[in-house]
């Protein structure tokens, strides 16, 4: 439904300046518009947790480098393939750490449907090459 972005959409919306983390989640949320992308998200932020438990667990704090490395690792490819855009990440990284930990909250309280109409919504709004 919106694949049809330009290679350099998410370059471009990366760019963007917001006033408070409250305006940046509608369009953190439409730069993950594709269920594929959120529950990669989701199944990478999750994995990555786990095995740092388990390290911690263990008493092995090299394991804590799981969390960003197969959490990130999972996303951000899911952005190049299945959204073509760029991570938030590039352009807001702290708010787009908050706005994961949102968006794997919402998903998991069973409300995924909301975060596709908040995506729709956005990209309604500014249009899908980012010129709205």
């Amino acid at each position: 439904m919106f694949g049809c972005r330009s290679g350099d959409y998410g370059a471009r919306m990366s760019q963007q300046t917001f006033e408070t983390y409250e305006e940046f989640w509608p369009y953190y949320v439409a730069m993950h518009s594709r269920a594929a992308t959120r529950w990669v998200h989701l199944t990478g932020t999750l994995t990555g947790l786990a095995i740092s438990a388990y390290g911690l667990a263990r008493g092995r704090k090299r394991y804590l480098a799981a969390l960003p490395v197969i959490g990130y690792g999972a996303a951000w490819p899911a952005h190049f393939l299945i959204e073509k855009n760029n991570p938030a990440t590039f352009g807001h990284p702290l708010w787009s750490l908050r706005g994961d930990a949102q968006m794997i909250r919402t998903m998991l309280a069973g409300r995924d449907a909301e975060l596709a109409e908040t995506a729709a919504k956005w990209l309604a709004e500014h249009g899908e090459d980012g010129s709205g």
